[in-house]
Protein backbone atom coordinates (compact mmCIF):
# COMPACT_ATOMS: atom_id res chain seq x y z
CA UNK A 1 0.00 0.00 0.00
CA UNK A 2 3.01 2.52 1.10
CA UNK A 3 4.21 1.43 -2.54
CA UNK A 4 1.36 2.46 -4.17
CA UNK A 5 0.69 5.91 -2.61
CA UNK A 6 3.90 6.73 -3.40
CA UNK A 7 4.18 5.85 -6.78
CA UNK A 8 0.65 7.60 -7.34
CA UNK A 9 2.17 10.90 -5.77
CA UNK A 10 5.76 10.35 -7.59
CA UNK A 11 3.10 10.46 -10.51
CA UNK A 12 0.73 12.99 -10.09
CA UNK A 13 4.27 15.78 -9.11
CA UNK A 14 5.84 14.70 -12.50
CA UNK A 15 2.81 15.50 -14.41
CA UNK A 16 2.10 18.53 -12.79
CA UNK A 17 5.74 19.67 -13.85
CA UNK A 18 4.81 18.79 -17.22
CA UNK A 19 1.78 20.65 -16.94
CA UNK A 20 3.38 24.03 -15.35
CA UNK A 21 5.90 23.88 -18.17
CA UNK A 22 3.20 23.58 -20.47
CA UNK A 23 0.89 26.42 -19.43
CA UNK A 24 4.51 28.77 -19.75
CA UNK A 25 4.52 28.00 -23.58
CA UNK A 26 2.81 30.21 -26.37
CA UNK A 27 0.44 26.87 -27.86
CA UNK A 28 0.92 28.29 -31.15
CA UNK A 29 -1.40 30.25 -34.12
CA UNK A 30 -4.94 29.94 -33.38
CA UNK A 31 -4.55 27.68 -30.66
CA UNK A 32 -6.42 29.09 -27.56
CA UNK A 33 -4.46 29.44 -24.24
CA UNK A 34 -6.03 26.92 -21.91
CA UNK A 35 -7.07 28.30 -18.23
CA UNK A 36 -6.33 27.08 -15.02
CA UNK A 37 -9.30 24.56 -14.81
CA UNK A 38 -8.52 23.05 -18.22
CA UNK A 39 -5.37 22.38 -17.44
CA UNK A 40 -6.55 21.06 -13.90
CA UNK A 41 -9.18 19.15 -15.54
CA UNK A 42 -6.71 17.62 -17.92
CA UNK A 43 -3.84 16.86 -14.69
CA UNK A 44 -6.69 14.42 -13.14
CA UNK A 45 -7.36 13.08 -16.32
CA UNK A 46 -3.86 12.24 -17.05
CA UNK A 47 -3.02 11.13 -13.46
CA UNK A 48 -5.99 8.45 -13.71
CA UNK A 49 -5.24 7.22 -17.72
CA UNK A 50 -1.50 7.11 -17.17
CA UNK A 51 -1.61 4.55 -14.01
CA UNK A 52 -4.12 2.45 -15.35
CA UNK A 53 -1.90 2.54 -19.14
CA UNK A 54 1.42 2.24 -17.30
CA UNK A 55 1.04 0.51 -14.06
CA UNK A 56 -1.43 -1.88 -15.62
CA UNK A 57 -1.77 -2.53 -19.52
CA UNK A 58 1.28 -2.33 -20.40
CA UNK A 59 3.51 -4.44 -18.17
CA UNK A 60 0.81 -6.92 -17.29
CA UNK A 61 -1.92 -6.92 -19.93
CA UNK A 62 0.17 -6.05 -23.32
CA UNK A 63 -0.65 -9.67 -24.75
CA UNK A 64 -4.22 -10.25 -23.32
CA UNK A 65 -5.85 -9.26 -26.73
CA UNK A 66 -4.28 -11.00 -29.80
CA UNK A 67 -4.32 -9.43 -33.19
CA UNK A 68 -7.89 -10.44 -34.81
CA UNK A 69 -6.90 -12.05 -38.18
CA UNK A 70 -9.68 -14.44 -38.08
CA UNK A 71 -10.88 -15.35 -41.64
CA UNK A 72 -14.17 -14.49 -40.45
CA UNK A 73 -13.17 -11.45 -40.85
CA UNK A 74 -11.74 -11.25 -44.65
CA UNK A 75 -13.04 -8.35 -46.33
CA UNK A 76 -13.91 -6.08 -44.00
CA UNK A 77 -11.60 -2.96 -43.32
CA UNK A 78 -8.85 -3.27 -41.14
CA UNK A 79 -7.20 -1.00 -38.75
CA UNK A 80 -3.66 -1.01 -37.58
CA UNK A 81 -2.55 0.80 -34.11
CA UNK A 82 0.37 2.27 -33.45
CA UNK A 83 1.54 3.28 -30.42
CA UNK A 84 3.89 6.15 -29.39
CA UNK A 85 7.41 6.61 -26.90
CA UNK A 86 8.19 3.85 -24.36
CA UNK A 87 4.47 2.42 -25.06
CA UNK A 88 3.68 -0.72 -26.22
CA UNK A 89 0.82 -2.80 -28.06
CA UNK A 90 -0.98 -2.95 -24.20
CA UNK A 91 -1.74 1.08 -25.03
CA UNK A 92 -4.74 -0.06 -27.12
CA UNK A 93 -6.47 -2.25 -24.93
CA UNK A 94 -10.06 -0.45 -25.09
CA UNK A 95 -9.04 0.21 -29.02
CA UNK A 96 -9.15 -3.64 -29.35
CA UNK A 97 -11.73 -5.06 -26.70
CA UNK A 98 -14.28 -2.15 -28.77
CA UNK A 99 -12.97 -3.49 -32.24
CA UNK A 100 -13.22 -7.37 -31.43
CA UNK A 101 -16.47 -6.53 -30.49
CA UNK A 102 -17.48 -4.86 -33.70
CA UNK A 103 -15.86 -8.24 -35.83
CA UNK A 104 -13.13 -6.07 -37.29
CA UNK A 105 -9.71 -7.30 -38.38
CA UNK A 106 -6.54 -5.60 -36.25
CA UNK A 107 -3.18 -5.71 -35.76
CA UNK A 108 -1.28 -3.59 -33.28
CA UNK A 109 2.21 -3.46 -33.42
CA UNK A 110 5.64 -3.31 -30.86
CA UNK A 111 7.71 -0.69 -32.06
CA UNK A 112 11.40 -2.27 -30.89
CA UNK A 113 14.16 -0.92 -30.09
CA UNK A 114 12.66 1.05 -27.60
CA UNK A 115 14.66 4.10 -27.57
CA UNK A 116 16.17 3.37 -31.29
CA UNK A 117 15.53 5.20 -34.13
CA UNK A 118 11.98 5.82 -35.34
CA UNK A 119 13.11 4.82 -38.97
CA UNK A 120 13.42 1.35 -37.16
CA UNK A 121 9.72 1.33 -36.71
CA UNK A 122 9.01 1.15 -40.93
CA UNK A 123 8.99 -2.55 -40.97
CA UNK A 124 6.59 -3.83 -38.07
CA UNK A 125 4.03 -0.89 -39.57
CA UNK A 126 4.74 -2.38 -43.15
CA UNK A 127 3.94 -5.80 -41.56
CA UNK A 128 1.00 -5.32 -39.91
CA UNK A 129 -0.40 -3.26 -43.16
CA UNK A 130 0.35 -6.39 -45.15
CA UNK A 131 -1.33 -8.98 -42.93
CA UNK A 132 -4.66 -7.03 -42.88
CA UNK A 133 -4.15 -6.51 -46.69
CA UNK A 134 -3.83 -10.28 -47.28
CA UNK A 135 -6.66 -10.95 -45.37
CA UNK A 136 -9.10 -8.65 -46.56
CA UNK A 137 -7.76 -7.26 -49.58
CA UNK A 138 -8.43 -3.89 -48.76
CA UNK A 139 -6.37 -0.91 -47.71
CA UNK A 140 -6.69 -0.51 -43.60
CA UNK A 141 -6.65 2.53 -41.48
CA UNK A 142 -3.88 3.33 -39.22
CA UNK A 143 -4.10 4.63 -35.73
CA UNK A 144 -1.59 6.06 -34.23
CA UNK A 145 -0.55 7.90 -30.70
CA UNK A 146 2.30 10.47 -30.50
CA UNK A 147 5.29 9.10 -31.53
CA UNK A 148 3.77 6.24 -33.63
CA UNK A 149 2.22 9.55 -36.16
CA UNK A 150 6.16 9.40 -37.12
CA UNK A 151 6.58 6.12 -37.29
CA UNK A 152 4.02 5.79 -39.92
CA UNK A 153 5.01 9.37 -42.06
CA UNK A 154 8.13 7.23 -42.03
CA UNK A 155 6.92 3.82 -43.21
CA UNK A 156 4.89 6.31 -46.12
CA UNK A 157 8.22 8.16 -46.85
CA UNK A 158 10.35 4.96 -47.28
CA UNK A 159 7.25 2.34 -48.57
CA UNK A 160 5.82 4.93 -51.19
CA UNK A 161 2.77 3.39 -49.20
CA UNK A 162 0.10 5.80 -50.02
CA UNK A 163 -2.21 3.33 -52.16
CA UNK A 164 -1.82 0.87 -49.61
CA UNK A 165 -3.81 2.66 -46.51
CA UNK A 166 -7.29 4.10 -46.49
CA UNK A 167 -6.44 6.59 -44.02
CA UNK A 168 -4.35 7.68 -41.05
CA UNK A 169 -5.72 9.25 -37.59
CA UNK A 170 -2.83 10.53 -35.48
CA UNK A 171 -3.47 11.25 -31.74
CA UNK A 172 -0.95 14.11 -30.05
CA UNK A 173 1.62 13.06 -32.75
CA UNK A 174 4.26 15.45 -32.45
CA UNK A 175 4.88 16.53 -36.38
CA UNK A 176 6.69 19.50 -35.70
CA UNK A 177 8.36 18.15 -32.54
CA UNK A 178 8.19 18.67 -29.08
CA UNK A 179 9.54 21.49 -26.63
CA UNK A 180 9.85 18.27 -24.18
CA UNK A 181 12.97 16.53 -26.44
CA UNK A 182 15.13 19.57 -25.68
CA UNK A 183 15.83 17.34 -22.97
CA UNK A 184 16.72 14.15 -24.78
CA UNK A 185 19.27 11.52 -24.10
CA UNK A 186 17.59 9.00 -26.68
CA UNK A 187 18.02 8.60 -30.51
CA UNK A 188 14.30 8.88 -30.91
CA UNK A 189 14.05 11.48 -28.66
CA UNK A 190 16.25 13.71 -30.97
CA UNK A 191 14.60 13.09 -33.78
CA UNK A 192 11.28 14.41 -31.89
CA UNK A 193 13.11 17.88 -31.15
CA UNK A 194 11.57 20.94 -32.95
CA UNK A 195 12.82 21.66 -36.03
CA UNK A 196 15.54 18.75 -36.01
CA UNK A 197 17.50 17.41 -39.23
CA UNK A 198 14.91 14.17 -38.90
CA UNK A 199 11.93 15.99 -38.82
CA UNK A 200 12.63 19.08 -41.64
CA UNK A 201 14.05 15.63 -44.14
CA UNK A 202 10.92 13.98 -43.25
CA UNK A 203 8.21 16.82 -43.78
CA UNK A 204 10.68 17.59 -47.51
CA UNK A 205 9.61 13.73 -48.64
CA UNK A 206 6.44 14.47 -48.83
CA UNK A 207 3.09 15.25 -51.11
CA UNK A 208 0.13 16.96 -50.33
CA UNK A 209 -1.66 14.41 -51.52
CA UNK A 210 0.16 11.93 -49.20
CA UNK A 211 -0.66 14.30 -45.98
CA UNK A 212 -4.16 14.76 -47.07
CA UNK A 213 -5.05 11.31 -46.18
CA UNK A 214 -4.00 12.59 -42.35
CA UNK A 215 -6.63 13.59 -39.90
CA UNK A 216 -4.56 14.75 -36.82
CA UNK A 217 -6.28 14.93 -33.45
CA UNK A 218 -4.31 17.04 -30.95
CA UNK A 219 -5.52 19.33 -27.95
CA UNK A 220 -4.01 22.40 -26.18
CA UNK A 221 -3.63 20.44 -22.98
CA UNK A 222 -1.32 18.24 -23.69
CA UNK A 223 1.62 17.89 -21.57
CA UNK A 224 4.22 16.00 -24.09
CA UNK A 225 3.44 17.36 -27.20
CA UNK A 226 3.74 20.96 -27.12
CA UNK A 227 3.33 23.92 -27.96
CA UNK A 228 0.06 22.75 -29.18
CA UNK A 229 0.43 23.68 -32.78
CA UNK A 230 3.30 21.10 -33.19
CA UNK A 231 0.85 18.49 -33.20
CA UNK A 232 -1.08 19.67 -36.05
CA UNK A 233 0.25 18.47 -39.82
CA UNK A 234 -0.09 21.19 -42.54
CA UNK A 235 -2.32 19.81 -45.57
CA UNK A 236 -3.92 17.40 -43.29
CA UNK A 237 -7.63 18.02 -41.38
CA UNK A 238 -6.68 19.27 -37.85
CA UNK A 239 -8.79 18.52 -35.29
CA UNK A 240 -8.54 20.24 -31.60
CA UNK A 241 -9.67 18.26 -28.62
CA UNK A 242 -9.54 20.57 -25.57
CA UNK A 243 -8.98 20.14 -22.29
CA UNK A 244 -7.46 16.75 -22.27
CA UNK A 245 -3.88 15.43 -21.75
CA UNK A 246 -1.58 13.38 -23.83
CA UNK A 247 -2.54 9.69 -23.19
CA UNK A 248 -5.68 10.15 -22.04
CA UNK A 249 -6.25 12.09 -25.51
CA UNK A 250 -6.32 8.59 -26.94
CA UNK A 251 -9.11 7.35 -24.92
CA UNK A 252 -11.54 10.58 -26.33
CA UNK A 253 -15.27 9.40 -27.67
CA UNK A 254 -14.33 11.85 -30.96
CA UNK A 255 -11.82 9.84 -31.53
CA UNK A 256 -13.00 6.25 -31.59
CA UNK A 257 -16.09 7.46 -33.41
CA UNK A 258 -14.41 9.04 -36.32
CA UNK A 259 -12.23 5.66 -36.94
CA UNK A 260 -15.43 3.78 -36.19
CA UNK A 261 -16.99 5.97 -38.78
CA UNK A 262 -14.82 5.20 -41.25
CA UNK A 263 -14.70 1.40 -40.31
Amino acid sequence: MVCAVVAFNVHAVVLAAEFALLSRVNPGPGVPRPGAVALFAAWRGEIWTGLRVFCWRQPFRSNALPNRLERSASGKRGVVLVHGFVCNRGLWNPWMRRLRGMDAPFVAVNLEPLFGSIDGYVQPIDEAVAQLEALTGRPPIIVAHSMGGLAVRAWLRDRQAEGRVHSVVTIGAPHGGTWLARFAVTTNMRQMRRSSQWLRSLAASESAHRRAIFTCFFGHCDNIVFPAATAMLPGAENRHVPGVAHVHLAFQPVVYDEVLRRL
